[in-house]
């Protein structure tokens, strides 16, 4: 049984600083609550209550909220509307799907005179014949009856016909009593039929079985083989069971009561705890990080995208972690070793082995300021250092790199001047000579001899010898 608790009540609170007292609005829904109590203390001010979705069986402890305005509890237990007439401020009250079967305790909510909108949907009341002429009649002050507008001359038309309709929803009221008190004592015959087939399944009053001391004998190796086939053989069979009693209880027909909602409830809960007992049983097993042999596991527990890739210039290796966005950084921790990166997430551990071996000293982490991922750039611990050279301008520079690196760099290097390639200027040569122009006193020094075809006629032991300059 779930109670409401100060706990319960301050954890919903948050909107408020978690201050109770001066609370305005507070949610209990979908928390298997079977009673009302303490709220009325606690929270004097609230103005919204939001109690749907429990196992409330009773309107309780409520009065004491006199600015109450808007109360739900839809979807539990309630047969009787009941013990709201202190909630002085109520315009807004939603029964919709619980169990409302006495129509003429309606007539409680006329002390509530800011009452405008009242919901019913889906109670047993709703199928009585006059139901909505009855309510329109009991509660003037209602403008809004299950979502449908109340009209000027339906009020009229159900004030006439009052006391017609108030005995004829009796009537059906009192016949709907019968039949509740029908179907609780079938439910209390069900649930004492259960208990009994529980202790019969189970002879021991702590629910365990019991051997007589006295009758064993010392059992064979066979005889304990056959125990054992026997015993998987009980254990299947009570699996079996187990799956048939689960598919008896969903799809066998029975009534919609309160009794019915609560043995569900609580049915849920068996399996709920069953299962929490297995898990309890069944550890979990160890992470595996690092194997005995000293093998690296790759791990990836948070499931988060990733990339490794190296950067072949700067020589390092860099891994991208596609981490949350909106991630808390201090809720992540880099751990780098000299042949894997380890990173926990939120206590999720992601690991990775790398593809050679890195410097953890000179790595550094980073979050990515567009994307949140994070970047963990490694530098390798041994790596070939690459120059990089200027590109070629041309192939003729190529040609003559090429020969200069033939060259022997030892031996002395003369430079060769061609006469026939100077760009020296003749300083003789200026002006062009003329057959005809007349030559200056210099200029007959400068006269070329003339052609020797033979030995001289002046001399006859003349010799012409190349290596001797000729006479001028």
């Amino acid at each position: 049984m779930v109670y409401i608790t100060e706990e319960m009540v301050r954890g919903r609170a948050e909107h408020n600083e978690c201050e109770i007292f001066s609370l305005e609005e507070v949610s209990l829904h979908q928390q298997d609550i079977e009673r009302i109590e303490h709220i009325g203390r606690w929270c004097r001010d609230l103005r919204i209550l939001y109690l749907q979705n429990n196992l409330i069986p009773r309107i309780e402890n409520l009065g004491r909220l006199k600015k109450l305005e808007y109360l739900n509890l839809a979807l539990n237990n309630i047969e009787v509307i009941e013990n709201l007439e202190g909630c002085e401020s109520l315009q807004k009250l939603d029964l919709t799907v619980n169990f409302v079967g006495r129509l003429s305790s309606v007539e409680s909510l006329q002390h509530n005179i800011h009452l405008a909108e009242l919901f019913l949907v889906g109670n047993p009341c709703t199928e009585f014949k006059g139901y909505r002429q009855y309510v329109v009649a009991s509660l003037p002050q209602l403008k809004f009856l299950d979502g449908a507008q109340i009209s000027r001359s339906e009020r009229i038309q159900a004030s006439q016909g009052l006391e017609e309709g108030r005995r004829k929803v009796l009537e059906q009221e009192r016949e709907y009593l019968q039949r509740r008190a029908r179907e609780k004592e079938e439910a209390h015959r069900k649930a004492a039929g259960e208990e009994k087939g529980n202790k019969e399944r189970r002879p021991g009053s702590d629910g365990r079985w019991y051997t007589d001391i006295n009758n064993t004998v010392p059992m064979l190796e066979e005889n304990k083989e056959n125990q054992e086939v026997e015993e998987n053989k009980k254990k299947m069979n009570s699996d079996l069971d187990e799956e048939q009693r689960e598919r008896e209880f969903w799809h066998t027909p029975c009534s919609f009561t309160p009794e019915s909602r609560l043995e569900a409830h609580r049915h849920l809960e068996e399996k709920k705890r069953a299962k929490e007992k297995e898990k309890e049983k069944k550890p979990k097993a160890p992470r595996t990080l690092i194997t005995a042999d000293g093998r690296v596991m790759n791990v990836n527990e948070p499931k988060l995208d990733f990339s490794l890739t190296e950067d072949e210039e700067n020589n390092t290796i860099i891994l991208d972690l596609g981490v949350y966005r909106h991630m808390d950084t201090s809720l992540m921790d880099v751990d780098i070793q000299p042949t894997y990166a380890r990173v926990s997430v939120k206590g999720k551990i992601f690991q990775i082995v790398l593809p050679a071996e890195v410097k953890p000293d000179s790595s550094t982490a980073q979050r990515s300021q567009t994307t949140g991922h994070l970047v963990v750039s490694m530098p390798r611990a041994e790596g070939e250092i690459k120059v990089t050279r200027p590109p070629r301008r041309s192939q003729t520079r190529n040609s003559s790199l090429s020969e200069d690196n033939k060259r022997d760099n030892s031996a002395p290097q003369r430079l060769e001047v061609d006469p026939s390639k100077s760009t020296a200027i003749d300083l003789a040569n200026i002006v062009t000579k003329h057959p005809s122009t007349r030559q200056g006193p210099l200029e007959t020094s400068r006269t070329d001899p003339p052609p020797t075809s033979g030995p001289s006629s002046s001399s006859e032991g003349f010799v012409d010898d190349s290596d001797v300059p000729p006479l001028i």
